[in-house]
């Protein structure tokens, strides 16, 4: 089993997180951000990861600290638990439609971090989430994990709609790069011979 558990203490964040990739979509969500917490039971679900995360923050302050620390963590986890990426297909990708809206993620498992956000959220906040947050806890899961992230959301009227659509399809497209290509099996799926 690819897993890995991460604890990250700041003077802003304490977090726990135990995250295992071949999971069958089980989370137990204590992040004190309850728009977050059901984000990430999309990527656990829709990724077929097991994901525990317990967060404390600087929430009376506001919860870019807390969102952007538990992207950081996951990313960690991730980068852990994934090991060498022997005979995985390295690249994933999704479309996922909610109603009116659509979005499309593309992942890399390149060893590089780098992440392209075309999202124009239709108001900035969902409930008292700032939708500003999405975009720095991808961030923060990139830099960290190592990977190359696209997200792109192509239509939405709905806010919420928009950022479902995102965290589905970034589990999904994850869900693909992780999974063993039999006919690369033992091989780094790069002509570089690492990742």
């Amino acid at each position: 089993m690819r897993q890995a558990q991460v604890n990250r203490n700041t003077l802003e964040t304490q977090i726990s997180l135990n995250v295992s990739l071949d999971g069958t979509g089980k989370a137990i969500l204590d992040t004190g951000v309850p728009f977050l917490d059901h984000m990430l039971d999309q990527v656990a679900r829709h990724g077929m990861v097991d994901l525990e995360i317990s967060a404390k923050g600087d929430l009376h302050i506001d919860a870019h600290h807390t969102v952007e620390d538990i992207g950081i963590t996951l990313g960690q986890a991730f980068m852990q638990a994934i090991g060498d990426k022997k005979g995985l297909r390295r690249y994933g990708h999704a479309y996922v439609p909610l109603d009116e809206a659509l979005s499309r993620v593309v992942v890399d498992l390149s060893g590089r971090p780098g992440m392209e956000f075309n999202v124009e959220f239709v108001r900035a906040r969902i409930g008292d989430f700032d939708v500003d947050l999405i975009a720095e806890f991808f961030r923060g899961f990139v830099n960290h994990a190592l990977v190359t992230l696209h997200i792109d959301n192509l239509s939405g009227g709905n806010a919420h709609h928009q950022a479902e659509t995102i965290f589905k399809a970034f589990g999904r497209a994850l869900r693909m790069a992780m999974e063993s290509d039999p006919r690369a099996r033992g091989m780094i799926p790069s002509t570089k011979g690492s990742l």
